[in-house]
């Protein structure tokens, strides 16, 4: 079901997290699945259980399976896992409107980031978006 690739350039912990994640994507994996056991899954992928062991810490940290003491490793979301990069990448859409709006009123950037790391100033942004 996975492989990984030694020669890829990629960590192997990666590579089977990545699979593992696309499986749970596309369906192949579905919630409540049972993962292999780490044991079985480094004796057929031939790395060490350490490997194995780091990508589902990885996935486990990321809420994607849940590790259950002497059961096993269980899908625990449905599909359409989003990556750091994609959760990034959407912030920054949420905050492009406001950022371009303050530059078009010749508000500086820094000015802008300095308000947004406050909590409390969310709403005069909005204010500010909203006179705008």
């Amino acid at each position: 079901m996975f492989k990984v690739n030694p020669a890829a350039g990629q960590p192997l912990h990666q590579q089977l997290s990545q699979q593992i994640r696309h499986a749970i994507d596309t369906g192949v994996l579905q919630h409540g699945d049972l993962l292999p056991s780490i044991r079985t899954l480094a004796e057929t992928l031939v790395v060490s259980p350490n490997t194995v062991v780091k990508a589902y810490s990885q996935l486990q940290d990321d809420g994607v399976i849940e590790l259950r003491q002497g059961s096993g490793a269980y899908v625990t979301t449905r599909g359409t896992t989003k990556s750091k990069a994609e959760l990034v990448r959407q912030g920054q859409a949420r905050i492009r409107p406001w950022s371009n709006a303050f530059r078009m009123k010749g508000c500086p950037i820094r000015r802008f980031a300095a308000c947004s790391r406050r909590s409390s100033s969310i709403p005069i942004l909005r204010r500010r978006s909203d006179e705008l």
